[in-house]
């Protein structure tokens, strides 16, 4: 579920809702100044930090809205005092989500929303599957390409997936910025994947499941190609290997995630295109 989707489904379920911004930082805090989370009495969407902090405001913010108040600010010190070790202080601004205070919040989501890089990840198999679904959870847009519609339907619910009969395709025509994660059932598909994902100067990552012996037999294919030796150097393979020589599906995609983020991260900070994250969200913060 997109952020914006998530934003839509928490106020269908929580009409009255508190917006919780961080409207002032000093020192040291789980969260940066401008920071938000809305609270309903059924449920909060985003958050501020979690922590001692975070259960005060939410506390705040129910009894706002038991008592039909819209408004109040709390001036919290992170110390001893609620029982955190922060050191710093923080103000927080609780206001009423009127029209005016969603539509505000809205347009805050849907500008992170497309902001978000996009990261394919080719194959539904055992990696593919978990990966997306640890994916789905962070601030990037995820999408499986397979050209097996029975490994597509194992997929989790709300996984956004494409069968594509030629996948290397998809990489020609991605987003500026977007990030390739090869894992089929076919290696020499895999290559020809790779191949396109090589060929585009814009991606942070392009990564591929496998051995040594994998890489060099795509290195001795790639450069028969008259690809370039700078460009192989790019490829990671294999993904999530992090040293630990674990093959569960599970532990490689997990630190194959934690691979993608960096290197995404990395990109955004030499592009310059880095926005501090103010946390309100299912796949992305606010």
């Amino acid at each position: 579920m997109s952020a914006s989707a998530a934003f839509e489904a928490f106020f269908a379920a929580n009409p009255d809702a508190i917006a919780c911004e961080l409207t002032s930082v000093r020192g040291s805090s789980p969260r940066e100044q401008g920071t938000c989370m809305l609270v309903g009495m059924g449920a909060i969407f985003g958050t501020i930090g979690g922590g001692a902090l975070e259960y005060m405001v939410i506390e705040h913010a129910r009894r706002l809205i038991a008592e039909g108040r819209a408004e109040e600010v709390m001036d919290v010190p992170l110390g001893p005092e609620i029982g955190q070790c922060c050191g710093g202080r923080v103000t927080v601004t609780l206001r009423y989500a009127d029209d005016v205070v969603r539509r505000e919040v809205m347009a805050r989501v849907m500008a992170e929303d497309g902001s978000a890089a996009s990261v394919y990840v080719f194959g539904a198999g055992h990696v593919g599957r978990v990966l997306a679904q640890i994916l789905s959870l962070l601030p990037v847009k995820v999408e499986v390409i397979d050209t097996r519609q029975d490994e597509l339907d194992r997929l989790p619910p709300g996984i956004p997936h494409r069968r594509v009969a030629m996948p290397e395709a998809v990489v020609r025509s991605a987003p500026v910025g977007s990030a390739y994660v090869i894992l089929t059932h076919d290696h020499a598909l895999d290559f020809l994947i790779a191949n396109e994902a090589l060929g585009r100067s814009d991606c942070p990552y392009v990564g591929m499941v496998g051995s040594r012996t994998k890489r060099a037999k795509f290195a001795s294919w790639y450069m028969e190609q008259g690809g370039d030796r700078v460009d192989l150097d790019r490829l990671i393979l294999p993904i999530g290997a992090q040293g630990l020589g674990d093959k569960r599906p599970s532990v490689i995609a997990a630190l194959a995630a934690a691979e993608i983020m960096v290197h995404i991260g990395a990109r955004e900070v030499s592009v310059g295109q880095v926005s501090t994250p103010k946390g309100l969200g299912v796949t992305s913060g606010f």
